[in-house]
């Protein structure tokens, strides 16, 4: 329910971007972001060449891997101390991990661990913006800060990999990986630089050793998001191979960018609507598991980019529902490390979509993946209303 005298204020994208500071910290933590979506790339470019496309997996692998495990750990350390210097510890051993992987020539073991410790270090530019937006705006315009970081962090999907194919076209494949860390480093600097970021501090807390997960319902959250990371993460692999089927790897990427413009247009739109708290998180991801289904028909392309786009309209307000229940959830001093656990979340749960629909026979096969696994967080996310979420926050903080 959003207060009366929120209702007055201007929510409105221009409103948000208006705000002091705000531009700035959201253009850093994109660009800063960039390697995200560049990176696998970078190192999968890299290791086709130097190594074998069985390393490549390897080297993604383990990059996504270390990501996973390192951004709670380094949002919990922004939670107990200050933001900057966590995320310039971060950015540098990153950008080590990168560098190392270029030198390792054709030793795969020294480029796994490379990998590793680029993922690993990767900074929580996304838990620390999001734990911006409640003193940098009025509390009805957060929702809106929400909704238009997830919609346009779509861009980071189109942009980072450009950024990649231009470095490995000007300087070879190596360059590919120098540019990630370069880029990373540059965000990071311009999102820690700002005033905003350097006078935030975590609050002080008594705090449990499991963090926010030792919330049940926010753990039962995660593993929602799981579900709707692995729908997610499932399409990608699903869509290239419909384009071999289809007898051209090319429309792959055309039908990617349609489903990532579609969740720009729907992020978009939903920051004009009133959010209307976690309460119709049940409600939205039911809707994005019903944005799947018409995929199982695959059509000829054309039908198929419309059938994308309209799939990835409910990703952004059902992951703006899931933010706004995760920092009611979060017990003081826990907001930055349980926003770091749901991007760990999605990750963890996209890699296991990608694996699934990999190993499914067919594309028609492929292609069930996605429903099958957002109905599966669906049921997770639906034992998590505003009522109950409340509910649990009132318990957990009484405690």
């Amino acid at each position: 329910m959003i207060p009366a005298e929120a209702r007055s204020v201007d929510t409105s994208i221009r409103a948000v971007l208006r705000a002091p500071q705000v531009a700035r910290v959201l253009l850093g933590s994109q660009i800063g972001r960039l390697p995200t979506a560049s990176g696998p790339l970078a190192l999968l470019l890299f290791a086709r060449q130097s190594l074998s496309l069985a390393a490549a997996g390897l080297l993604v692998a383990a990059y996504t891997a270390g990501m996973a495990v390192g951004t709670p750990l380094l949002a919990r350390a922004v939670d107990r101390w200050r933001q900057p210097p966590v995320l310039w510890a971060a950015a540098v051993v990153s950008g080590l991990g990168f560098g190392a992987v270029a030198l390792t020539g054709g030793h795969l073991a020294g480029a796994v661990v490379g990998a590793a410790i680029a993922g690993l270090g990767t900074p929580p530019l996304e838990a620390c913006l999001r734990t911006l937006w409640p003193a940098l705006l009025p509390p009805g315009t957060v929702p809106t800060a929400y909704t238009l970081d997830i919609a346009v962090q779509e861009v980071i999907f189109v942009v980072g990999p450009l950024v990649t194919l231009l470095a490995v076209t000007v300087g070879g494949p190596a360059a590919g990986l120098l540019a990630a860390a370069v880029v990373q480093l540059v965000g990071t600097a311009l999102y820690a630089l700002s005033p905003a970021a350097r006078s935030w501090r975590g609050v002080a807390a008594v705090r449990h050793w499991a963090g926010p997960l030792r919330v049940p319902r926010f753990a039962v959250m995660m593993l929602g998001v799981v579900g709707v990371g692995a729908a997610v993460g499932s399409i990608a692999v699903a869509v290239t191979g419909y384009a071999e089927a289809a007898g051209d790897r090319r429309l792959s990427g055309w039908l990617l960018a349609a489903q990532a413009t579609g969740a720009l247009v729907g992020g978009l739109c939903w920051t004009r609507v009133r959010p209307g708290g976690p309460g119709r998180l049940p409600v939205l991801a039911a809707a994005l598991t019903v944005g799947f289904l018409p995929l199982l028909l695959a059509p000829g392309p054309v039908p198929m980019a419309g059938l994308l786009a309209v799939s990835g309209l409910a990703l952004p307000p059902v992951l703006t529902a899931v933010f706004l229940t995760a920092e009611r959830l979060a017990e003081p001093g826990t907001v930055a490390e349980a926003f770091a656990w749901v991007s760990t979340a999605f990750v963890v749960g996209s890699a296991a979509g990608s694996a699934l629909a990999g190993v499914s026979a067919g594309v028609r096969y492929g292609l069930v993946v996605a429903p099958a696994a957002a109905l599966l967080g669906t049921a997770m996310l639906w034992t998590v209303p505003r009522r109950d979420a409340a509910a649990g926050l009132t318990a957990s903080r009484g405690a």
